[in-house]
């Protein structure tokens, strides 16, 4: 293992990825990069790529695998990434991993690992279907982690809470049906080529965090022993 460090990050929505991916991004001064930011970042800036992508999504497509790696590809290609990259939200698919895979050998880099954190459909739909969002300033509350000081009440602005669709548990569990179908090749993918780990989702950030520091911290010390 190189001294660079990339990596990606998979589970389901929900999960706590973007939570992580900020702390990481904090401790190790590492890019990190949600597929969709970098998505919106290339059609803002008017690249090549960027115009390629938005030409789809002006049609109501989805852009290729081979666009979205391209693109991420440029990102890795750069100073910034020198020593490592943090990527979350791609790849979602075994053939996208492959071809993120292909594009990376190119550049001269390779994964380190690919950290899934784990969280059982029940927990994914408590944590989501918990949400509460205020109809005037979008102000996000739970009713078990975070609740209001009077039900259905915004604290900030005193408008009304409401469930978003995307937050009602028929469309969560959709979401997650979807997840599973394409994911779960993709997880073997990553398991067969040695580069899968799993942290427990279930546990606080906290523990996520201690968890996910332990394990690169073992992977440093598997490979400086292989030297």
């Amino acid at each position: 293992m190189s001294t660079e460090l990339n990596l990606v990050l998979l589970g389901p929505p929900g999960s706590g990825k973007g939570t992580q991916g900020e702390r990481l991004q904090a401790d190790l001064e590492l890019p990190y990069w949600a597929t969709g930011d970098i998505l919106r970042a290339a059609v803002r800036e008017g690249t090549e790529l960027g115009r390629a992508a938005k030409e789809y999504m002006d049609r109501g497509d989805l852009v290729p695998d081979e666009v979205i790696v391209g693109m991420i590809g440029q990102r890795i290609d750069s100073d910034e990434a020198a020593d490592g990259f943090i990527l979350d939200g791609f790849p979602r698919t075994a053939p996208q991993a492959e071809a993120l895979a292909t594009k990376l050998t190119e550049l001269g880099r390779e994964l380190t690992v690919v950290l899934l954190i784990d969280v059982v459909d029940d927990e994914v739909v408590r944590r989501l279907g918990g949400r509460r969002t205020c109809v005037e300033g979008g102000h996000v509350f739970h009713v078990d982690f975070n609740p209001p000081g009077q039900d259905g009440v915004c604290d900030i602005d005193g408008s009304e809470l409401v469930i978003r669709d995307d937050d009602k548990p028929e469309v969560i569990r959709h979401r997650l049906e979807q997840y599973h179908a394409k994911t779960a090749p993709l997880i073997e993918h990553y398991d067969t080529h040695s580069l899968l780990r799993r942290i427990d989702g279930a546990e606080s950030p906290d523990a996520v965090a201690d968890e996910i520091r332990r394990t690169l911290a073992t992977l440093r010390l598997e490979a400086d022993e292989a030297i």
